[in-house]
């Protein structure tokens, strides 16, 4: 699906970008792709139900399956909003679900807290360069690129911060909170659209390309950052309830 950058076209992965009236008619059934994801549901859930997470598992699934296959793939061609939503869910909802229910990796074991934090940080940032966004979305190799690097750097993040003590989860949390609510805010007060694929693709979605990148960098400034805050206050109620429990 990939087209070139220089033929002034935009194909990304997910497909030229749609209109609202063909939006529910584009699935994804990219053959390899369906394969890897029933390959990797298979056997990820044998895994995970060996230790009792199964259930977590295929939650983290379905959210790669929505982000993957359903039409939300295509949306993020047309819509810059969509494609913040479809990042947050997949560095907030999937990698987290994936790292609490899949056994630790000797490989993601070996990375700390702080480096995690700092990995997964800088990662969200370079792809959401005008440039290298771009490139993901004209060139399917730099596309799953951006994605495997993406989910990669949040499962580490959430990996060490399931190992952590609570003072320092929590703290690690909120900084990803902060540095996140940031970039959103630095998009949302951009005065000039930034994404040259969405300059064409917004209107008929009745969206300037501007008021689609506000949009997108509320998204990354209040819900997508909030699921960090969510995290954070739910470790941190966990550990008052059980240190209340001891002290009882």
């Amino acid at each position: 699906m990939a087209g070139g950058a220089n033929s002034g076209i935009w194909l990304p992965y997910c497909g030229a970008a749609p209109d609202p009236a063909e939006l529910l008619t584009r699935w994804n059934f990219d053959p390899l792709l369906v394969i890897v994801l029933l390959a990797a549901s298979l056997v990820g859930y044998r895994k995970a139900r060996s230790i009792g997470t199964g259930t977590p598992f295929a939650a983290a699934m379905a959210t790669l399956a929505l982000l993957f296959v359903s039409p939300l793939c295509a949306l993020t061609s047309a819509l810059f909003a969509a494609r913040a939503a479809h990042h947050a869910i997949l560095i907030a909802v999937s990698a987290p679900l994936l790292a609490w229910s899949l056994p630790d990796w000797r490989a993601v074991q070996k990375i700390p807290l702080t480096p995690a934090a700092v990995l997964h940080a800088a990662v969200l940032w370079v792809w959401h360069t005008p440039a290298l966004y771009a490139a993901a979305l004209s060139h399917d190799a730099v596309y799953w690129l951006m994605q495997a690097t993406l989910l990669g750097s949040a499962f580490a993040f959430w990996s060490a911060v399931k190992r952590a003590s609570v003072t320092a989860a929590v703290g690690a949390l909120l900084g990803t909170m902060v540095q996140m609510g940031l970039l959103g805010a630095l998009i949302t007060f951009a005065s000039a659209p930034l994404y040259a694929p969405h300059l064409l693709t917004t209107a008929a979605w009745r969206l300037t390309p501007l008021h689609d990148q506000q949009l997108a960098g509320l998204i990354m400034w209040a819900p997508a950052a909030a699921l960090y805050l969510a995290a954070a206050l739910t470790i941190a109620w966990r550990w008052l309830h059980e240190e209340g429990r001891a002290a009882a």
